[in-house]
């Protein structure tokens, strides 16, 4: 199988692949392999912008979300 070496990474890239590997109970090497998987597979099989909306959860009624009229408030008085 290809191996892949990467040259030059910053070390605090290298720290953030080390926790991410860790919280997902994986070596470094397996989460750099799952993080180049899910970018480049995925990548080809982009939603469409109506899959997207379809996808979104219900999360009220339009009026729920309409826009509420400001129409300002009194300005307060200052006594000299």
């Amino acid at each position: 199988m290809p191996q892949l070496t990467v040259h030059n990474i910053n070390p605090e890239l290298v720290r953030r692949l080390e926790s991410r590997a860790a919280l997902h109970g994986h070596s470094i090497e397996a989460e750099h392999l799952n993080i180049l998987q899910a970018a480049l597979m995925d990548a080809g099989q982009q939603r469409s912008f109506k899959e997207a909306l379809l996808d979104m959860p219900n999360v009220g009624e339009d009026a729920d979300f309409e826009r509420i009229q400001d129409t300002g408030r009194d300005a307060p008085e200052f006594s000299a």
